[in-house]
């Protein structure tokens, strides 16, 4: 199994704290980037053999000096996406099919947003997915309408397989949020491609989700835990909150 992570955003809304400095290498404990926290849960998985992080042009730097100075006990290898800004941006889906073509993966992939801060185990993921054999999101229930209009929304039926999902939907249809992180059997890599030459969005990962569980079964991973999307600078300033009361 390969893991990808999805590092090549630009964060405009956590300005000016990325203008030349990528989201995930924001510390969230003293000397701790949030980056870490991630590669951290993915050693777990005894299955990923390689992990591949995704970046664009102006943060590729950064990340590739962080890979080198950090010993992991699974390498990190740093694909630079060249682009520049938001208006040549790949979108997540995009990132993930230049890293499937760069690498040639022919294998399962777990996939991460490099900006999601989470405390369940990987582990459970992994043995959840080798149960269903086919597409897992990992999902939550949310109670807050507004929260729930910024993830993909999905209906599930009795086994918790995937009926209708909407990215991002004015109106939710139900309270089961999909957060970013997906497991795709390697049968699911053409599909992929397939998506992205057929014109879809190629944007947020969601859209994907969207796209797969029309034409095959996708389940979601109910986690019990937390999963923080870090994505503004009231966000990041909970998550370091709750990071140092939990150390302390």
């Amino acid at each position: 199994m390969k893991c990808i992570l999805l590092c090549a955003g630009y964060a405009t809304r956590l300005l000016p704290l990325t203008k030349n400095f990528p989201k995930a290498l924001l510390e969230i404990e003293e000397g701790k980037p949030m980056l870490n926290y991630i590669v951290e849960k993915v050693e777990e998985i005894k299955e990923v053999d390689e992990i591949y992080l995704i970046s664009n042009d102006r943060y590729y730097e950064h990340f590739d000096a962080w890979a080198k100075n950090n010993k992991f006990s699974k390498k990190v290898e740093v694909i630079n996406d060249h682009t520049t800004s938001n208006d040549d941006r790949l979108g997540a889906i995009g990132d993930i099919s230049y890293v499937i073509n760069n690498k040639n993966i022919n294998d399962d992939v777990i996939i991460i947003a490099g900006d999601n801060l989470f405390d369940y185990s990987l582990k459970d993921v992994i043995s959840y997915y080798h149960t269903k054999q086919a597409p897992i999101v990992c999902s939550k229930e949310l109670d807050d309408i507004e929260t729930l209009r910024r993830f993909a929304v999905a209906k599930l039926d009795e086994n918790d397989r995937i009926v209708n999902l909407v990215e991002k939907p004015l109106h939710p249809e139900s309270n089961i949020g999909v957060y970013a992180t997906y497991i795709y059997p390697k049968e699911v890599l053409d599909v992929i491609r397939t998506y992205l030459e057929e014109g879809n969005n190629p944007d947020a990962p969601g859209y994907l989700v969207e796209y797969l569980y029309k034409m095959m079964p996708v389940y979601a991973y109910r986690f019990k835990g937390n999963c923080y999307d870090v994505g503004t600078h009231e966000a990041l300033a909970e998550v370091r909150d709750l990071y140092r009361e939990k150390r302390i």
